[in-house]
């Protein structure tokens, strides 16, 4: 039987199609925008590999677009008659429970998987990125720790696992491990996208701007292949200069950086939720500094009515919500937080819990806060605090949320509120809050 690069046998019709299979894996795992089209040539080579229609439903998961999940069970289904081995069972499993909304079990499954077979990197990556959106680092840290022990550095895949690494342990407050297994990707493949934001996170919390600039400055060069994922590092760029008030440049990076809407990139998945994560959070930011924006919330809150309804990514819908209340369309806000309600109420999945408890709480704040009812913002807020990681995203990411309370807190003068925020702020982050834009006149 074919085995792949990392040694893991699998029912390929040839080596020829075990090689497609292996470009189309460091493709994905450098973040490439031709994955897609390295896929489509794999499945070319044979089109009854179970790992590759696997891929296919597990890429269409990752869009976190409602719309995509007929394909992926499609891709499923697909697969689970191509007589697939023990293996590519358990990963059709996992893929099934997530595409059923079972994130927990899809979670446990791959983690089975990378018990079995610690260099199944596929299995291990969708690990990473579906524990990352659920806000569980503490599972990325201690499935990359089980894992990568049974890898010799010279392996295919063995930089994107030091990449995994270094996000990992930043996420958990290990920067030293984090910089270090994070420069040491990119000293072998500088165009490693992972290991660049991995970095760039360690650099952000410590409050490093001007190495910050400099690190994502020096390897754009290399970013030229990337898919969004280069759009969200240089959303981190931007974040640097905006913490050192230089906002004509983070407006030059939003139009030509991470919210170009002429980019290839961009009209692929003119939606894609990291996207539009980055664009919202950015422009709400911006807005609290005192900075006029433009017109540049219409063309998202546009896109945010297209998607009401559709919860499937929990942490994009209060950046949906800040999108409908810029633009004063408060009647679609409602309807979106109708929608949240009802799909809620859903006795089946994980996901409605967590739209539940915490996507709705921070988009009801919004449009409280839209209609000018700040107390109400800060009551209906506060007590979801505590869990707000669930939605998923890093520090980084969620400290829009904590903006979102101190801004609520302040106006409704609930200063214990406010001052609740900033000690939770505190001890979350290395940096002081007085050194921070968004919470230096708190």
């Amino acid at each position: 039987m074919p085995r792949d690069a990392q040694g893991n046998a699998a029912t390929f019709a040839s080596d020829e199609a075990a090689a497609g299979y292996d470009r189309t894996i460091a493709s994905f795992l450098n973040y490439r925008f031709d994955t897609p089209l390295q896929l489509k040539a794999a499945l070319a080579l044979d089109g009854e590999a179970p790992l590759l229609h696997a891929m296919k439903a597990g890429f269409s998961m990752m869009a976190y677009n409602q719309a995509f999940i007929p394909a992926a069970k499609a891709s499923i289904a697909t697969a689970r008659g191509l007589r697939p081995n023990a293996r590519e069972s358990l990963h059709l499993d996992a893929l099934e429970a997530w595409a059923d909304g079972g994130q927990e079990r899809a979670l446990a499954i791959w983690e089975r998987i990378v018990a079995e077979h610690p260099r199944d990197i596929l299995a291990f990556r969708f690990h990473h990125f579906s524990a990352f959106w659920m806000g569980r680092t503490p599972a990325m840290y201690q499935l990359v720790e089980a894992a990568i022990p049974h890898w010799a550095d010279d392996m295919p895949g063995y930089g994107s696992m030091l990449a995994c690494r270094a996000f990992a342990h930043e996420e958990c407050g290990s920067y030293a491990i984090a910089e270090r297994a994070g420069r040491e990707a990119i000293r072998r493949d500088p165009s490693d996208l992972w290991a660049a934001h991995a970095v760039a996170h360690v650099l952000e919390m410590q409050g490093r701007r001007a190495e910050g600039i400099g690190w994502i400055t020096q390897l754009t060069p290399h970013f030229g292949a990337g898919n969004n994922l280069r759009h969200h590092i240089f959303w981190h760029q931007a974040m640097f200069h905006l913490e050192r008030g230089e906002h004509d440049e983070v407006l030059r990076l939003y139009d030509q950086g991470f919210r170009d809407l002429q980019s290839p990139v961009t009209q692929v998945q003119p939606d894609l939720y990291i996207d539009c994560q980055n664009a919202a959070s950015m422009l709400f930011r911006l807005e609290r500094q005192g900075v006029d924006v433009g017109d540049r919330w219409v063309e998202l809150a546009d896109k945010a009515e297209g998607r009401i309804g559709d919860c499937l990514s929990a942490f994009t819908l209060p950046h949906w919500m800040m999108a409908l209340t810029a633009t004063g369309r408060l009647d679609a806000a409602s309807r979106m937080l109708d929608a949240m309600r009802d799909y809620a109420l859903a006795n089946t999945g994980d996901n409605p819990r967590i739209v539940r408890d915490y996507a709705i709480p921070a988009c009801a704040a919004l449009l409280h806060r839209a209609r000018g009812e700040y107390a109400d913002a800060v009551a209906v807020m506060r007590p979801a605090l505590g869990g707000m990681h669930e939605l998923g995203g890093s520090y980084a990411q969620q400290d829009v949320l904590e903006q979102l309370f101190l801004d609520v807190a302040l106006k409704a003068n609930a200063q214990t509120d406010a001052d609740m925020l900033l000690e939770r702020v505190r001890g979350r982050w290395p940096t002081p809050p007085e050194r921070r834009a968004g919470y230096a006149r708190g």
